[in-house]
């Protein structure tokens, strides 16, 4: 929760919602540096809601859908309990 807990992480989760994305894609959204980027997505892929692949001299970030169906079913399964 505490990565998706930050405005720019959470926009750029949502940008990722749209399927794959180039760092440099990003970058082109936000006023931000290139090291800011990096902290934001270490944080959403040590979280595991992301995962990020190199290519060339460039990371391509995704989401984790294995991890977000077990936080779906986290939160289907406490909300059926009430």
């Amino acid at each position: 929760m505490k990565a998706l807990s930050d405005e720019t992480r959470l926009k750029i989760f949502d940008m990722l919602t749209d399927g794959e994305l180039c760092a440099c894609k990003i970058l082109e959204v936000f006023n931000i540096t290139q090291s800011t980027l990096s902290y934001h997505m270490k944080i959403l892929c040590e979280s595991g809601l992301v995962i990020g692949r190199r290519d060339g001299v460039w990371i391509r970030y995704s989401i984790n859908h294995n991890k977000l169906e077990v936080i779906a079913g986290f939160f289907n399964q406490v909300t059926k309990n009430k």
